[in-house]
Formats: structure tokens, C-alpha cells, sequence
């Protein structure tokens, strides 16, 4: 059996939505895309660099997918981050995608999605990355399917933009197992379930 790690940039006040860039995620009206961006720095890239060097496939969702093959997909083989993500088995979740072709090695997901990600974290050893996908995280969490959770912990506040847990979340007990900050004052939290 296999496991599932999320990987997820987060602000205080529990926003996930666009840390990337600016034009990312406006859905809702979001104005604050890109407020990850000024918090990089050699740190993090070490430690983003560890979870990319573990072995495994990703799991990601639709929009997800689309995003990272309109950015990182296409970019050149010198950038490890697309050499990472081109190499990697990407596993989407999705009802609507159609262009799986459009990216090597994805395998699409088609149907119900925890029973989809169940079967699949059965079948196959290894752990499956899941990287943003906050609706598809909400929804594995909700099935109890998520084993272990990298929050990079950002120190702002947006007020506004979509949460990582919006609604009740099943009660769950984590442990932390690793932490680290930044010179940017990010916290990488790992979390392990109990």
C-alpha cells in the first residue's frame, strides 16, 4: 500500500489560493495572487529539493495539472523543477479533462475521487505527491486518505481567498516530525498522521 503526502504553501489565516503568481487562481474575485513569491529563498529551495528527490508519482487535480504543464511543463530541461514533473508519473483527477496526452507520462483519473485514490494508493507501493490541488486535498483529507502533510507556513495574513479547510474537517490527530524556518520566516511543518 502506497501513501499520500501533501505538499501546500499556506498564510496564516489559512489561504491557499494563488501563492504562485498573480493571474494563478482569481477565481471568487481573489486579488492577492503571488504572495509566495517574495518568501523564497536557499532554504526552502533545499527543502522542496528534498521532497522532489523522494521516489514516487504525483496525484494532482485538474486545474492543478493544467497549471503546471502551462508553466513547468514546457520549460527548459535545465530548470530541475521541470526536469522533476516531465520525468514524474502524474496521476489527475479529474470528470472533464481531455487533453491527458498533452503532458508525458499522466494517467488520468476519471470518476469518483476517493474511490479512484483509494484504489490507487492500494495497488502501488510508494508515495503519491500531491503539490496545491486544494479541493482535491480537502476532499482526500474529508476520506481519511492523506497520510502525511509539508505546510510551508507563511507569515501574513490575506483575509480573504480560499482555505485549505473551508467547512468542518474530519478530526484527525497529526504529529509533527520535522520542522524548519526559512530566512523569510516560513515555517516548513511536516505532519504525520497518527
Amino acid at each position: 500500500m502506497g501513501s499520500i503526502t501533501v505538499t501546500m504553501s499556506v498564510t496564516l489565516d489559512g489561504v491557499v489560493q494563488g501563492p504562485g503568481r498573480a493571474d494563478e487562481d482569481t477565481r471568487g474575485g481573489f486579488t492577492h495572487g503571488g504572495w509566495g513569491q517574495s518568501y523564497g529563498d536557499e532554504v526552502m529551495a533545499q527543502e522542496m529539493g528534498a521532497g522532489m528527490s523522494t521516489p514516487g508519482a504525483m496525484l494532482l487535480g485538474r486545474r492543478t495539472w493544467q497549471d503546471f504543464l502551462a508553466g513547468w511543463g514546457r520549460a527548459s530541461e535545465d530548470n530541475p523543477f521541470s526536469t522533476h514533473l516531465n520525468a514524474a508519473t502524474k496521476y489527475v483527477v479529474s470528470r472533464t479533462l481531455k487533453e491527458r496526452d498533452a503532458w508525458q507520462n499522466s494517467v488520468l483519473l476519471r470518476g469518483d475521487a476517493v474511490a479512484r485514490v483509494a484504489e490507487l494508493k492500494a495497488r502501488r507501493d510508494g508515495n503519491l505527491s500531491v503539490i496545491g490541488s486544494a479541493s482535491l486535498v480537502r476532499t482526500l483529507h474529508a476520506a481519511g486518505l492523506v497520510d502525511r502533510y509539508t505546510l510551508l507556513i507563511h507569515p501574513l495574513t490575506l483575509g480573504s481567498g480560499s482555505l485549505l479547510f473551508e467547512g468542518p474537517a474530519p478530526w484527525t490527530r497529526f504529529e509533527l516530525t520535522r520542522s524548519v524556518t526559512t530566512t523569510t520566516g516560513v515555517i516548513v511543518a511536516q505532519y504525520t498522521r497518527r
